[in-house]
């Protein structure tokens, strides 16, 4: 019996050990994947802020609230749900599928370029006392933007732990879609309320404080203005890097080739060449996102709907 008793006990420790070993293996395949799409995390968070660019400060958090809840929906009711079927059942789908959505990313920031080279302010934008309709359809659009880089984001992120069984991806890329999207939100969260925290270090009795506080509440604006600008570039960039991937992926490898091609040309520079390979294939693909962009543009606004919105404007 305590023989029994013993080796029973001996199962149980050795099922606890490779419990908690998998436990950390999810736990580190969590981080690389996670790390892995850490160049479309930057670009979201980059373009979220431009959404409350400009509206109440008491709003600003209620929105982001609801943009980041809206984030979270996508990820776990949707792309995740559909990205693990299509992978497990037609791989092949998930190509097309990044670059459809790529292509509408690539006419939103195509159409914010237009817009400001026409000097009107972009659909996105909520100014303060536009409404509940308003508020609605901003969140509504920022949403769709993100749902776009929020699939980037878990596509790279399966592709890191395809050779994981079906359980274990599950929770991997639940884990990834949790911490991004806390992890964008929160620092957009900050980025947009740092000019109040600024204001209230200029109340602050130390000299110190309320040096950093003017500089905080003087910068603010042309901080966030900026981020408006990177965010449009991030929108051109991203999209027009997963119509690069995907075409050779498809089998047109032309534009890929050249692209390559161009970095390996200074990818031996010392000391910089990673840089600027990178810059080169950046700007590449926001050159491509922009021609992507503004063709799907230029078809917009020629269909009926298309010319009533510019009468409308």
């Amino acid at each position: 019996m305590s023989g029994g008793l013993f080796a029973l006990l001996d199962d149980v420790a050795v099922l606890a050990k490779l419990a908690a070993a998998s436990v950390d293996d999810i736990g580190a395949a969590a981080g690389r994947a996670t790390a892995k799409a850490a160049g479309v995390v930057i670009d979201d968070t980059a373009v979220t802020p431009q959404y409350v660019h400009g509206i109440a400060a008491e709003r600003e958090l209620p929105i982001i609230k609801r943009i980041a809840k809206g984030s979270l929906r996508n990820k776990v009711l949707i792309i995740l749900p559909v990205a693990l079927l299509l992978s497990q059942f037609v791989p092949w789908l998930l190509t097309p599928i990044l670059m459809l959505g790529a292509t509408y990313l690539c006419f939103e920031g195509a159409e914010k370029v237009w817009g400001m080279i026409r000097g009107h302010k972009s659909h996105g934008t909520l100014v303060a006392g536009s409404g509940e309709a308003a508020e609605k359809a901003m969140v509504a659009g920022a949403v769709r933007t993100d749902f776009i880089l929020s699939a980037e984001i878990m596509v790279i992120a399966l592709n890191e732990v395809a050779d994981q069984s079906f359980l274990p991806r599950l929770i991997i890329l639940l884990v990834v879609a949790v911490v991004i999207t806390i992890a964008v939100y929160g620092v957009v969260a900050a980025i947009v309320k740092m000019d109040d925290i600024g204001l209230s270090l200029t109340q602050r009795s130390s000299g110190f404080a309320q040096k950093i506080g003017r500089g905080l509440v003087a910068g603010m604006p042309k901080l966030l203005s900026a981020l408006s600008v990177i965010g449009t570039v991030a929108m051109l960039w991203v999209g027009g890097h997963i119509l690069l991937i995907g075409a050779d992926e498809l089998g047109w490898h032309a534009p890929y080739a050249l692209v390559h091609h161009a970095e390996e040309l200074v990818h031996h520079v010392a000391g910089v060449g990673g840089v600027l390979g990178w810059l080169v294939n950046t700007a590449a693909s926001a050159v491509i996102g922009l021609i992507v962009g503004a063709i799907v543009v230029a078809i917009v606004h020629a269909l009926p709907f298309g010319k009533k919105k510019d009468a409308h404007a």
